[in-house]
Parts: C-alpha cells; structure tokens; sequence
C-alpha cells in the first residue's frame, strides 16, 4: 500500500472546508491529478453519495468510481475503487486561527500486475502532495464567502 500525507492550513472555516471537500465534484479544481468528476447519484450530498472520477497522473489515465464513505464535523473519507486500485482519501479537519488545519491522508492500495509499480505509485504521489496542498488551498481562498 501507497500512503501519501500532508498537514497544510487554508484560510476557511472547517465547516466550510468539509462542505466543500465532501462534495467531490470540486475535485477537479484542488486535486492536480483529476481531469473530470462527475457526481453519479442525485439528491444532496451525503454519506453514500457517489461520482465517476477520471484522473491523469503521471501520463497515465485511470478512472475509479469514488464513495463518500464518512463525513463528521471533522473529516470526509471519499474511497474510490477500480479492478486495479483502491484509493482512500481521508482529510481530517481542525480549527486553527488562520482558518482550518488539513490533514490529507491519500492511501492507495493496488491490485493483480498493478502491485508491480507501487515504488513508482509512492514517488509519484509525493510530487503530487506538494501540487495537491498548493491547489487545495487557492481553491478554498477563490471560494465565495458564504457567511460559514
């Protein structure tokens, strides 16, 4: 298993941050890996809820179906699976005085002729940490405020 982690702050309140991470179609805007998310169910977005999420990392395409697994006053766990992977996103969230304190936890599990490159999945995913932290929090600076 691949696990990739970061602790960053951005400049929102956690109940703000985890509405917004909780719906994952906005993560074509803060995660540097996804070209497209595209939520699958309707109705608000809840635990159970579901997207189709297309992502472009390092050349390569995959597509995995993700799953809001979790979402409490402090974290969102989104998993998202296909025949070669599993993903596990769990960002936990925390009040800070610069807004919310981030923890994003991305573990990867791979499967079949896949675990052959989990070396190259880890060195790869620790380059995207920094793009991820660097785009999650001009995401969340560009959001309107809405009062939360």
């Amino acid at each position: 298993m691949t696990t990739v982690s970061r602790t960053f702050v951005v400049p929102a309140t956690p109940e703000r941050v985890l509405r917004y991470l909780a719906d994952f179609s906005n993560a074509a805007q803060w995660d540097p890996g996804t070209v497209r998310c595209t939520r699958v169910d309707e109705g608000p977005v809840r635990v159970g809820s579901r997207w189709h999420n297309e992502s472009r990392i390092a050349g390569i395409s995959t597509e995995l179906t993700y799953t809001l697994e979790e979402w409490t006053a402090d974290r969102v766990v989104l998993v998202g699976h296909n025949d070669t992977a599993t993903s596990t996103e769990t960002i936990v969230v925390r009040a800070d005085p610069r807004g919310s304190e981030l923890t994003y936890t991305n573990e990867v599990e791979m499967r079949g002729m896949a675990k052959l490159a989990s070396p190259a999945i880890k060195f790869v995913f620790e380059r995207i940490g920094v793009d991820l932290e660097r785009q999650l929090t001009e995401a969340v600076e560009a959001l309107p405020d809405d009062g939360v």
